[in-house]
């Protein structure tokens, strides 16, 4: 088995001033960060289509990311890999009392009946952690201005935490669970249908009047909506846009090789033949 050490050193190498890659040495948090989300993504496209060789490969790609964090992390002298391993141990045995016992006492294990006390005894556990997180931040505390005058002090919100640079639609999905925890959340799928129905005529008011900032505006309304129906329909938003997309692909790649056949352009139909088309492609795809 190969030891975690040797992709360390071989990060360390390669962010050697003198001896290492000009293009690693020149990177920073900042432009790595995007490669690591996309490294994310395509460890979800593996376990998507099910291919455990690009899987082993692609979680192989968001461990090299967490290396080079971790490496840039320690060059400025703020942590290293190991206490981010650490960090991630001492968080699972703390949010698994039942497992591990509180405070890692294993005479002292909580019992859950089912697994919606386990799930609601880990939100609760995340939330003191968010409080105790806020607590310790400079910002918690009141701090005198220039003219001796208590400065502004920090709130706490249920959507601390939550961050910013999450996909859209897991972002609102995520933001409306919190809500929904402290009993802001509609009562019904039908009230939620009732809401879809509202915004999309408010939206129809705003595409009516010409107002191009409401409409975008009623847009992002209705798509919050739309999030807040799949949540109450149990449907992972995020996956079910991914699953329409790759639909819609299959359907028009389908419609683009029959034009080919004929040798003519998708450009070249009416819109009668184009919708002909689609409606074959819809056909000889489904199941």
């Amino acid at each position: 088995m190969t030891d975690i050490r040797e992709l360390i050193e071989v990060m360390a190498q390669l962010r050697h001033p003198e001896n290492g890659c000009a293009w690693d040495v020149e990177q920073t948090f900042s432009s790595i960060a995007p490669y690591t989300i996309e490294e994310a993504y395509e460890v979800l496209d593996a376990i998507e289509r099910e291919d455990m060789g690009d899987l082993c490969d692609e979680l192989g790609d968001l461990l090299l990311q967490v290396v080079f964090h971790a490496r840039m992390a320690e060059e400025a002298s703020a942590f290293n890999f190991s206490d981010v391993v650490q960090s991630i141990v001492d968080k699972m045995i703390r949010r698994h009392p039942h497992v591990f016992g509180i405070d890692g006492d294993p005479s002292n294990k909580p019992v859950y009946s089912n697994t919606a006390e386990l799930k609601k005894a880990w939100e609760d556990k995340k939330s003191q952690e968010r409080l105790q997180k806020v607590e310790k931040s400079e910002n918690a505390f009141q701090t005198a201005g220039a003219d001796g005058r208590p400065g502004p002090q920090a709130l706490t919100s249920h959507l601390d935490g939550i961050a910013k640079s999450l996909p859209a639609l897991t972002r609102a999905a995520k933001i409306q669970r919190r809500a929904a925890r402290v009993g802001f959340d509609w009562d019904s799928i039908e009230a939620v249908l009732a809401k879809v129905d509202e915004e999309l005529a408010e939206l129809r008011e705003a595409i009516a009047a010409n107002q191009p900032e409401a409409v975008a505006e009623e847009v992002g309304d209705l798509l919050f909506t739309a999030v807040n129906l799949s949540r109450h329909c149990k449907v992972d938003p995020e996956k079910s846009l991914r699953d329409s997309t790759v639909k819609f692909s299959t359907r028009f790649r389908h419609m683009e090789s029959n034009v080919d056949e004929k040798n003519m352009l998708l450009e070249n139909h009416s819109a009668e033949e184009l919708e002909d088309l689609w409606r074959r492609a819809k056909v000889n795809t489904e199941g």
